[in-house]
């Protein structure tokens, strides 16, 4: 919006993406600092006894009972904000990305909203998994469909892109590529914050990342590893206000934490996070950069894997960690909170590195 005004002025300063990514950061991280204070009373007025502690945590999760949940809200507003206040309008894949944020954001609110009024602390307290994984399919195929739109003529279409190389048509395939790419992204950020400031300190390492991809993207000969997408600069804004909105919403979700993010802004900043590496062909890296969530995702996996097969075989269903997700099982452990969160956060920024490094040279 204002991009487009300055523009029609005659000022081009605002033509590059550096000027909208800074534009962006600045305003949702300044709306999380002025607002995030006052947010956080109202949720606590509204939601009086804040969010149930699910029954599948370590104890000493029980001193978290009455903090406000539901922060996502107010960090999705200012992503959206600020993203359409300085990316260019008539650029659709700024808009995708905001929609594949909205539309995860959406069903992370019903499924807060069920948890809150229900009050109960069993692990199922909100929508049933059947149920999420149902609605985030219809998410993903209008997601993927958008997508593939934006590909320039030179892309097949519904193709796999590995860099600048190999171009690998899907088909029909494609929209199973891009489920498994975003679903998987949404609850591998939603699985991942259930420590204070966790997910915040784990997600941003991704997002440099593929703020580096989309440079590569929109510049040619800078990065053989990655497609030449020039449509994907409408990206620069939306990820330069989640950087912000992240960094912000941390200052008061350090431990201990004054508000939970919830799954409204877990599930919408990982539906954001794969449907912005598929924009920009990125998938496999962006998977490399993310993989501290990705472990996280699959000790839940195999634990609940392992618990089903052996009570089916044995009688008696056996676990291999102490507690699922990873994050718990070191709490059992004996590791204090904020180590395991500053430890996780190291291992996320050597996964980013070494994303960098494929970005680079692979």
């Amino acid at each position: 919006m204002l991009t487009d005004f300055f523009l029609s002025k005659g000022i081009s300063f605002f033509n590059s993406g550096w000027t909208q990514f800074a534009c962006g950061f600045g305003l949702s991280f300044l709306i999380l600092l002025m607002f995030g204070r006052p947010f956080i009373r109202a949720m606590h007025n509204w939601q009086k006894k804040g969010q149930p502690i699910s029954e599948n945590v370590p104890e000493s999760h029980r001193a978290k009972a009455g903090t406000p949940t539901m922060g996502g809200i107010l960090l999705v507003l200012a992503i959206v904000v600020s993203s359409v206040l300085f990316m260019p309008l008539t650029n659709m894949t700024g808009w995708i990305a905001l929609m594949a944020l909205v539309m995860f954001g959406i069903l992370g609110f019903a499924d807060d909203y069920k948890k809150v009024s229900s009050q109960s602390v069993k692990a199922s307290n909100g929508l049933s998994p059947k149920m999420r994984l149902g609605i985030e399919a219809i998410f993903v195929v209008i997601l993927a469909y958008l997508i593939n739109k934006t590909m320039p003529a030179y892309m097949p279409e519904l193709s796999l892109s590995f860099g600048s190389w190999i171009v690998l048509p899907l088909g029909l395939l494609y929209y199973v590529f891009a489920y498994f790419v975003i679903c998987g992204s949404a609850n591998a950020t939603n699985i991942t914050d259930g420590l204070d400031g966790m997910l915040a300190k784990l997600y941003m390492p991704v997002l440099i990342v593929l703020v580096v991809a989309l440079y590569g993207a929109t510049r040619i000969g800078f990065m053989d590893t990655v497609a030449f997408l020039p449509e994907t600069s409408g990206l620069y804004a939306v990820l330069g206000a989640t950087f912000g909105a992240v960094l912000g919403f941390l200052w008061y979700n350090a431990k201990p934490a004054s508000i939970f993010m919830g799954d409204v802004g877990s599930l919408a900043l990982g539906g954001l996070m794969g449907t912005v590496a598929m924009l920009l062909k990125s998938e496999i890296v962006m998977g490399v950069a993310a993989g501290m969530m990705v472990l996280i995702l699959l000790s839940s996996f195999v634990q609940t894997m392992c618990f089903k097969i052996t009570r089916k075989l044995t009688g008696t269903g056996r676990r291999v960690f102490l507690r699922a997700p990873l994050h718990h099982h070191f709490e059992e452990l004996g590791w204090a909170e904020t180590k395991i969160v500053d430890r996780f956060f190291i291992l996320s920024v050597m996964f980013s590195g070494l994303a960098l490094v494929i970005l680079k040279f692979a």
